[in-house]
């Protein structure tokens, strides 16, 4: 259980990854996971007929190169299609537990169990009660999402399992699974993008006034400080192509016709993306320009469209 123990003081934070889960996706999932966990709990207590319980330890945001260290070997790991969203979903659970589990399933008392593969009597046994566990797993996403989960395969070595490239995001929630004397963290994996587009359209988190006023203020800060930033800001003609000899031959004092038509405005840009149109003039001694409408909002306006 300390492969992944948090501890009570500060955690480094690496600004080249920010942590895009804000606190109401946090609280969202941790809604849905506890549903599961309580769920999944009584299911394991009825189908064993052993005093079982899961309990939500932490929801993180990792890759999934750092998932995969965070395992040990062998494990048990279902590959979960998690039907309608897109990527792939892993339930990990330790091989000594999913034995005890099977051991009662078979009439037996529990308890330590030697770790060896699953034969083929065992499989199907995991396989259905894993499935059994998906089903939970709905339920606790009902609320988001029609999440129809369904078991793709079983694989026991995270290191030679690609269900993400090593960059890619996801979402683990950890937790502290029981089954009678037996305990171990077992762990959800689930895409980062998959789950932030449902998280983004869900309505789920009902802030508080104090919580809301908190978010406004920060969203108030946010637009102040960069209505406050500098940017670089040019006006361009219409770009031109020219030959590689044509450019190295160039000398002061050359004319390139730039081929800009004189009817139509400058493009005023910032960071390559066009957001305005001017023409050019002066103000006093210093060149200018003055921003005017492009010619698509004065063709909508003499239209009378929108």
């Amino acid at each position: 259980m300390a492969r992944r123990a948090q501890g009570g003081g500060p955690t480094a934070y690496d600004f080249r990854r920010p942590i895009k889960l804000s606190r109401e996706h946090v609280r969202t999932l941790q809604i849905a996971f506890e549903t599961y966990a309580r769920s999944c709990g009584t299911l394991l207590t009825t189908r064993l007929r052993a005093v079982s319980n899961i309990s939500l330890i932490s929801i993180e945001q990792l890759t999934y190169d750092e998932y995969v260290a965070s395992l040990v070997t062998p494990t048990i790991i279902a590959v979960v299609a998690l039907d309608p969203l897109p990527g792939t979903g892993l339930l990990e659970m330790s091989q000594p537990v999913v034995m005890t589990a099977i051991d009662h399933m078979l009439g037996g008392p529990g308890g330590s169990q030697p770790e060896r593969p699953l034969t083929e009597v065992e499989m199907p046994l995991l396989r259905g009660l894993i499935d059994r566990m998906l089903g939970e797993l709905r339920y606790g996403f009902e609320s988001m999402v029609d999440l129809r989960p369904k078991l793709k395969e079983i694989e026991y070595n995270a290191q030679f399992l690609r269900a993400h490239a090593p960059g890619d995001t996801v979402v683990v929630a950890s937790f502290e699974t029981k089954i009678g004397a037996e305990e171990c963290l077992s762990t959800i994996c689930l895409p980062f993008n998959a789950m932030l587009s449902v998280l983004e359209r869900t309505e789920a988190v009902v802030l508080s006034a104090a919580e809301r006023e908190v978010r406004d203020q920060a969203r108030r800060n946010l637009t102040a400080g960069l209505s406050a930033a500098p940017i670089d800001v040019a006006v361009r003609f219409h770009p031109i192509r020219m030959r590689t000899d044509d450019i190295v031959d160039l000398r002061p004092g050359d004319v390139v016709p730039l081929g800009h038509p004189t009817s139509r405005p400058l493009e005023v840009t910032t960071a390559d993306i066009v957001f305005a149109h001017a023409v050019p003039g002066n103000q006093g001694t210093r060149l200018a320009c003055l921003v005017v409408p492009s010619s698509n909002e004065s063709s909508s306006k003499e239209s009378g469209r929108p």
